[in-house]
């Protein structure tokens, strides 16, 4: 086998181990969402942001003091999946968005009620941006229009590995079993 060879057999292995890997102490034990292939480096990037500007809401105590304390949502759930429980900083849901900062944090109920944090969500409601307008975009990818709360939604599965993709609405590995407080939804 050629140097060139090997060398890029390494190169492989070694990103195969990174999707497993936490960013930072602060996300010991957490199970980090694996880069997408086909994502562009920008994108990349603003999920390395987003990342880590949201590494510390894996307390729950530490979002809720930041802002994140209202809870839009029950935990979520539908056939295609769920998306836990809503908590929104409704200080910044104004119709602008920023990666660095999410309008919405969902969590998982897990037994004993623990809360984990595997996606947030960015919003602009109707009022802010019509339903008859241009998706808006971040990350490069178009908001999806949600009727039922009369918003544009962004969903980025950064903290828990989507089957469907980081952007999409529901995730599949996602369960609110762990939980009374469930709200199913019908596709949107």
């Amino acid at each position: 086998m050629s140097r060139a060879t090997g060398l890029l057999i390494a190169i492989a292995l070694l990103g195969g181990c990174n999707s497993e890997r936490a960013t930072d102490e602060s996300t010991a034990g957490v199970r980090v969402a694996p880069a997408s292939q086909a994502q562009s480096a920008a994108e990349s990037r603003d999920i390395a942001v987003l990342r880590r500007v949201t590494a510390p809401f894996h307390d729950f105590t530490v979002a809720t003091a930041a802002g994140w304390s209202a809870q839009i949502t029950p935990c979520m759930a539908s056939p295609d999946g769920g998306m836990g429980f809503h908590y929104g900083n409704t200080s910044i849901i104004d119709g602008s968005v920023s990666v660095e900062a999410p309008e919405l944090l969902l969590y998982e109920p897990q037994p004993g009620g623990k809360l984990n944090l595997v996606a947030v969500e960015y919003i602009v409601p109707y009022t802010a941006h019509s339903r008859s307008a241009a998706p808006p975009v971040l990350f490069g990818h178009q908001f999806k229009r949600n009727d039922v709360f009369k918003l544009w939604g962004l969903h980025v599965w950064v903290w828990k590995e989507n089957p469907n993709g980081t952007f999409a609405n529901w995730n599949p590995l996602v369960s609110c079993q762990n939980t009374t407080q469930v709200s199913n939804m019908a596709h949107d």
